[in-house]
């Protein structure tokens, strides 16, 4: 990734975090802390959604639903 695409997603997610939260106001610390690391996570959990939907469809993981909440673990 080029310094400017890295530089086109920050501004992307702080953009995202403003559409949110349009009266929010920080530090640059705070920005990277909360503003950037939150969506950061929030991608993260995306693809490893995705990941675990490819690994119980092709058989490598099985899903244990119980009341509201869905657990994975390895097919055994």
């Amino acid at each position: 990734m080029s310094p400017t695409d890295d530089d086109d997603a920050v501004a992307e997610s702080v953009l995202r975090y403003l559409a949110e939260h349009p009266r929010a106001m920080d530090t640059l610390e705070g920005i990277a802390e909360w503003w950037i690391a939150r969506e950061q996570v929030r991608v993260s959990v995306t693809t490893l959604g995705r990941v675990v939907r490819r690994l119980t469809e092709v058989g490598v993981l099985e899903e244990i639903v119980g009341g509201d909440e869905t657990r994975y673990r390895l097919k055994g």
